[in-house]
């Protein structure tokens, strides 16, 4: 029998089966009018894991940075959906940029930390095109990998931390490949004792009930009932939400006050079950002197940037993004 149903997506039984569906969780019509160009390429024959590249279909005269980017769902759901898409064309065009796009293994086959070591796996690919007299063609002439920019959204910005802390930790080499910072977009913390927030949801909008976007009609429960089933998903079995990758300020671990953290920008909807973790997150790294700023999108909800990137609030967070990438690309 069907222990969890993830949104229809994936499907959990009592025998430890899974079913996963096809389709997209949210019905988003993908917008390619070839203005960028994609491909997929795979950077770990053994796992069959690949990474979706976008460039302009117009060369620039001039080499441009990259962002690596980390598609969230909840550990739980894939990379290839029209929203993500969507949002990488826009990444690509809006900011003149390469995008790197992560496939990672997800669970509840994978539990973490897979999606973290393949993250590692995939920026040590990029390190050898770098490092290689022949790369890839995608990128030559065109990529400056000595400006890279990490950046994910949801699950995605859980691993993101955790890269800039084992790159500000020495324990992962990149060179000639330089990060030079970090876009947290609705970092997915949390912790077994709930906040407020966390405890009594949000008032508005479509974390609790049906909402509908300009061209995306869908029924989307993002409550603390779901949230926790998630955490359950992908945690180890006997784990819980004090796990590293979920609580970066677990009491037992050790303090990431003393790594050299590269500047980290986050980004949350106003309205999302989960702001209040990431404001504790930005205030606790300022208060330790690092480089970090907090943007809070008032009235905006779970992934507003990706299920409608053109809306004013999403055309807003590509100009803070192209800001922030300025002041620290030079």
């Amino acid at each position: 029998h069907e222990v969890d149903d993830c949104r229809g997506a994936l499907h959990v039984y009592s025998d430890g089966s899974i079913w996963r569906s096809s389709k997209p969780s949210f019905n988003v019509p993908v917008n390619d009018d070839g203005s960028i160009l994609w491909k997929d390429v795979i950077f770990d024959d053994s796992l069959n894991l690949q990474l979706r590249l976008y460039k302009l279909a117009l060369s620039p005269s001039f080499t441009k940075l990259s962002i690596f980017y980390i598609n969230g769902g909840c550990f739980c759901i894939g990379s290839r959906t029209p929203n993500y898409q969507n949002y990488c064309f826009k990444l690509a065009l809006e900011l003149q940029v390469v995008v790197i796009s992560l496939d990672y293994r997800l669970a509840l086959e994978n539990r973490l930390s897979a999606a973290i070591e393949d993250s590692f796996m995939a920026l040590k690919w990029l390190q050898a095109q770098a490092e290689s007299e022949r790369p890839d063609t995608w990128f030559t002439d065109v990529t400056d990998f000595g400006k890279l920019f990490i950046s994910g959204d949801l699950a995605g910005s859980n691993i993101a931390h955790n890269l800039a802390v084992r790159l500000g930790a020495g324990l992962l080499e990149l060179a000639p490949v330089q990060v030079r910072g970090y876009v947290l977009l609705a970092p997915y913390f949390g912790r077994t004792v709930r906040t407020k927030f966390e405890a009594e949801g949000p008032k508005e909008a479509f974390l609790n009930m049906e909402h509908t976007y300009k061209y995306c009609d869908f029924i989307f429960v993002y409550d603390k009932k779901n949230v926790a089933r998630y955490w359950r998903l992908f945690v180890q079995v006997g784990d819980t939400t004090d796990h590293l990758i979920v609580n970066p300020f677990r009491p037992y671990s050790p303090s990431i006050d003393p790594v050299a953290l590269d500047p980290i920008l986050v980004v949350v909807g106003g309205s999302h079950l989960l702001k209040g973790r990431a404001d504790v997150y930005a205030k606790r790294l300022k208060t330790w002197g690092k480089k970090i700023e907090y943007v809070e999108f008032e009235g905006q909800q779970h992934d507003f940037f990706t299920i409608d990137p053109n809306s004013d609030a999403a055309k807003e967070l590509m100009l803070i993004i192209n800001r922030f990438i300025d002041d620290y690309s030079c």
